[in-house]
């Protein structure tokens, strides 16, 4: 399952003349990445989904108290954000995106919310949509992290910054990479837990700054971790319908099935249950197989040995009938297919004050005419004749009736 990342810029959608891509299978390894016109993107793959990241320049993280009976969903949710928020936001509240935490509910304490230029967003979403990329998730390109503290030493437009995650940092934290600015980094940037990256070109700079080993990540690395974040800022107005919103879910839980380290054990387990089914599946039908195969062989012996005349056995069941009829023949003895049987069979299941105009005997088929039978009774006796091993229908006023060909031979 292919996913599209692609990395919305700073710039407005009406001057953005390229977008950054990065194509993976797994989520985990790039398999292709540049930065190409809307309409060059690769093709969304069947199966596969379009993220969106938002960087990390253009997000402002605010840690709010949720009231109660407000969580994901609530229509109230929305006026009560920008209630909140009125004060600490730089722009109107009204012109903000805002998207809450993964998994934030009414009364689960402080809960992180993002906000970013909602018009911006949307002109982005609309511009992929129109080159026939539909984004299924926007992700943050940095998010609030509860784990150890991680620096990122990173390259943007010609700008060395520094993002801090995680470790009781406020959020998403931006600073220059710059001596002065190191002085906000807390002390335990120092130890060990830490865990610190950068871009290969400000590499050697923040080695020299922060006096430590840096591990390198490139940008499309980088954004590839993003989208394996639980979060997903298309909330509120960004998200069409409740439908929209499962299909999402599903999706976030099946990638996280099919492609996080976590959940390699329920891989293994599925791949394994498949294969037991199969492997299942082929021994049962081998044994039906194997079964069917010895009847037709039994039946095959049962009629050679008791008719040696016949050499080749096509249809046991059906040579098996045609020889016993010749043998009823031969000795004078009706068979089921005689006028006598069927008569007989018709007697005992007929009104004894039923008359008949004519009878005509064909190919083992009796035709009856002047049968005065209403419908009820014509189902009556065609049951009853069935159970008796003949087939019975009316047409006009002929009552037909043969006997049913035996279970396995033709007709």
């Amino acid at each position: 399952m292919k996913t599209l990342v692609v990395y919305l810029p700073p710039t407005e959608a009406e001057t953005t003349l390229a977008y950054d891509y990065v194509l993976t299978a797994d989520g985990h390894t790039a398999s292709d990445h540049a930065c190409v016109a809307p309409s060059l993107l690769p093709p969304a793959a069947r199966g596969g989904e379009v993220v969106a990241v938002v960087p990390v320049t253009l997000l402002s993280w605010h840690s709010v108290d949720l009231p109660k009976g407000i969580g994901a969903g609530s229509a109230r949710l929305r006026p009560v954000l920008e209630g909140l928020l009125e004060d600490r936001l730089l722009d109107d509240a009204a012109h903000m995106h805002l998207a809450l935490a993964p998994a934030a509910s009414a009364g689960s304490g402080r809960v992180w919310v993002a906000a970013c230029d909602k018009t911006w967003l949307r002109r982005h979403l609309q511009a992929l949509e129109a080159a026939g990329r539909r984004v299924a998730r926007v992700v943050p390109e940095f998010a609030p992290d509860i784990g150890p503290l991680r620096l990122h030493a990173i390259s943007d437009d010609n700008l060395s910054q520094l993002i801090m995650t995680g470790g009781g940092a406020r959020g998403v934290m931006r600073l220059p990479l710059t001596p002065a600015a190191l002085a906000l980094v807390p002390d335990s940037s120092a130890d060990e837990d830490v865990l610190v990256f950068a871009e290969p070109a400000v590499a050697e700079l923040a080695e020299q700054l922060l006096q430590r080993k840096v591990g390198l990540i490139t940008r499309p690395q980088r954004w590839l971790e993003a989208v394996r974040s639980p979060w997903d800022l298309a909330q509120s107005d960004l998200t069409s319908s409740s439908r929209l919103r499962t299909v999402k879910h599903l999706t976030g839980l099946g990638r996280g099935l099919l492609q996080t380290p976590a959940g390699r054990p329920a891989r293994w387990g599925l791949a394994l249950l498949l294969i037991v089914n199969l492997v299942g599946l082929n021994v049962w039908s081998w044994q039906v197989e194997n079964t069917l195969q010895t009847r037709r062989a039994a039946l095959a012996v049962t009629l050679t040995q008791t008719f040696p005349q016949v050499k080749l056995v096509v249809d046991a069941p059906l040579q098996m009938e045609r020889e016993l009829a010749l043998l009823r023949q031969a000795s004078g003895a009706a068979t089921g297919r005689d006028l006598e049987p069927i008569l007989a069979a018709l007697g005992s299941v007929a009104r004894a004050d039923l008359s008949l105009d004519a009878i005509e005997f064909m190919a083992g088929e009796a035709r009856l005419k002047g049968l005065q039978l209403q419908v009820p009774e014509v189902a009556q006796m065609s049951e009853k004749l069935q159970r008796l091993g003949y087939a019975a229908r009316q047409e006009g006023d002929t009552f037909f009736i043969k006997q049913v060909a035996a279970e396995g031979g033709s007709r």
